[in-house]
């Protein structure tokens, strides 16, 4: 019974949510803000003409682009700067000066280094995930317990066969925590920079459904399947933390 209360609850949630959109709109006569069936009506729509994917696969083309080329740089220096003290210490105090920017404060430099185009969001995606990425493996690779790597050296495991073997395995379950953050960073990103610097994806479905007539149904929409998508990344990012090779430290 409990495990069954506990699968219908989110949708029971949501039904509440929606439930209570449509009493408000009904209540307040409001003309302006649509309903929960003129979103439907306006995400079907942009569906039948083929705007809808049009605008979802350049998002996550950009978000895909700019999220591996993090991952691609940070984790690497996220072992380096955890395994060798003079790495850290040279490198840290740059890493948390610049962590504390917001990525949106990036943008006008952004458009001046790479003006209008594809490569403005995909570098702002790689910048913002660059860091949850590279935190989260450094804090990995410094909670490696002594005793995996006492137990590696006794079987004369050293240098970077220690680092491949041991640390970095003994390290996953954090690396993918900071993937899990840097991925929702990306995906809030990539919706900011498309609003000013980008004549596609969801980020500009936005401003232009506003723009055009205030079509608020499909800002709306648009703003549905941001919520959507970002929560299938999530649960994907999810699911990887309870891989054996990742959650093996943790196994009870």
């Amino acid at each position: 019974m409990q495990s069954r209360t506990s699968r219908v609850s989110p949708y029971l949630v949501v039904a509440i949510l929606i439930a209570a959109w449509w009493a408000v709109i009904r209540l307040s006569g409001t003309r302006i803000f649509p309903g929960p069936w003129d979103v439907v009506l306006g995400t079907m729509a942009l569906a039948r003409e083929g705007v809808l994917v049009h605008h979802i696969a350049a998002s996550l083309m950009r978000v895909a682009a700019g999220y591996f080329g993090a991952v691609a740089l940070a984790i690497p220096l996220g072992v380096a700067m955890g395994w060798y003290p003079p790495i850290y210490r040279a490198l840290n105090p740059v890493i948390q000066m610049l962590r504390p920017i917001s990525p949106i404060a990036w943008i006008p430099l952004a458009i001046l280094w790479f003006g209008v185009g594809n490569a403005s969001p995909i570098f702002l995606i790689l910048l913002s995930s660059f860091f949850p990425l590279v935190v989260g493996t450094i804090a990995g690779v410094h909670s490696v317990e002594r005793q995996y790597i006492r137990a590696a050296e006794n079987f004369g495991i050293t240098g970077m066969k220690l680092l491949s073997e041991v640390v970095v395995p003994a390290a996953m379950a954090q690396i993918v925590t900071g993937m899990r953050i840097g991925l929702g960073v990306a995906w809030l990103v990539v919706v900011a920079a498309e609003m000013v610097a980008i004549n596609s994806g969801l980020g500009y479905l936005i401003i232009d459904s506003r723009n055009a007539g205030n079509r608020y149904d499909l800002v709306v929409a648009a703003m549905v399947i941001i919520g959507v998508i970002g929560f299938c990344l999530d649960l994907l990012m999810r699911r990887m933390e309870r891989v054996d090779s990742v959650r093996w430290r943790y196994v009870r």
